[in-house]
């Protein structure tokens, strides 16, 4: 049974997941509980359970008025137990559950917070990851290092290129227009940032996409790019070097 994904919108620029396989319907992230709700009322769903990325309001604002509402149980990254709504299980890398296409492993992605999470459902080739890689860019670095970051990324590269990736924020149209100037010659990048904009001006989403896409378009996860490199005036950095460059460039964009 495949999975039905279904994205919202919620907030200014954020987005939840629901997730229904063959265990039941789970949401990955709760910015908000109206939308959410709506989109489980539409259609007649209930929600089995809630994964949490990381602790940030704008991801679990919703949380304790849909575990009230649909008792749900409500799992997130144990190291930020502390932070979060009151969790029923804290997840640590590696973890698993659920069934088939619905098996879920949790991934360490620390660098935006230090407890950041995403969730990988390898046999549906689907990952959600937030605030770690995001369309086009990644998350700010608030409570990590770069090299920590960096290191988030690479394990999420390292995913098969067929996967799609789920992020948490419609931040893909300013992340072209920040990626073509560390990367202005690429003619995948050029074509996709045109993509983007057609796609924002006819209301679409843009936050979910293909890993090889992103492989080949973000400059986030090009930091070995010689062109990139040259561009930068750093041709023998190490990678972690040349990414915190960039990060430290979109920081100031």
């Amino acid at each position: 049974m495949p999975l039905d994904i279904v994205t919202i919108p919620c907030l200014r620029d954020n987005y939840a997941y629901l997730v229904k396989g063959p265990d039941g319907v789970c949401l990955i992230d709760a910015p908000e509980a109206a939308p959410i709700i709506d989109a489980l009322e539409a259609r007649g769903w209930g929600l089995g359970s809630i994964l949490i990325t990381h602790h940030h309001h704008d991801h679990v604002g919703g949380v304790e008025e849909l575990r009230a509402r649909y008792g749900s149980e409500v799992m997130g990254p144990e190291a930020e137990k502390a932070k979060l709504p009151p969790i029923d299980l804290g997840l640590t890398d590696g973890m698993q559950g659920g069934t088939g296409d619905a098996l879920t492993v949790s991934i360490d992605v620390p660098g935006h917070t230090l407890g950041h999470m995403a969730f990988h459902f390898p046999n549906a080739k689907a990952v959600f990851t937030a605030d770690s890689l995001m369309a086009l860019g990644c998350g700010r670095v608030f409570e990590g290092t770069p090299e920590m970051m960096w290191e988030s990324l690479s394990k999420l590269a390292a995913l098969p290129g067929d996967t799609m990736v789920y992020s948490g924020h419609e931040y893909t149209a300013s992340n072209a227009r920040f990626a073509l100037t560390i990367d202005p010659d690429n003619p995948a990048l050029q074509a996709r940032a045109k993509a983007i904009e057609e796609a924002r001006a006819a209301g679409k989403s843009t936050a979910q996409v293909l890993l090889s896409e992103e492989l080949a378009t973000n400059p986030f996860l090009r930091p070995h790019d010689a062109a990139i490199r040259a561009r930068l005036g750093m041709p023998e950095a190490t990678d972690a070097e040349v990414f915190a460059e960039i990060r430290a460039r979109k920081d100031a964009f």
